[in-house]
């Protein structure tokens, strides 16, 4: 199936903690089903000091499940679903549900 959700969109969280924040794709991991969105579903962990990083407390981005992001519209920045379209050139694009903007141009 083909990619709904690529690295570098903008996406809106649907549910959970962080419901309501929109942030950046940082990865993928299709085989898991999850994406990794910057500034969303922070922890705080606990590194120990190494000869390559400091110790202390870190926080970072633990992965969301799909189905709780949605693209944000490129229009007016609220969730939508995605379609496929075909140009005249062949070219396979996606658009936006809601208000049918190419999402990649």
């Amino acid at each position: 199936m083909a990619a709904k959700i690529k690295k570098g969109d903008k996406v809106v969280v649907l549910a959970g903690r962080d419901k309501g924040r929109s942030g950046e794709v940082v990865e993928v991991r299709p085989a898991e089903g999850r994406a990794t969105v910057r500034g969303v579903n922070m922890v705080k962990r606990h590194q120990r000091q190494t000869a390559q990083q400091e110790g202390g407390i870190i926080s970072k981005e633990l992965p969301v499940h799909l189905s709780n992001i949605a693209i944000a519209d490129p229009k007016d920045g609220k969730p939508t679903r995605v379609g496929f379209k075909f140009r005249p050139d062949g070219k396979k694009i996606r658009i936006a549900k809601r208000s049918g903007a190419e999402i990649d141009g």
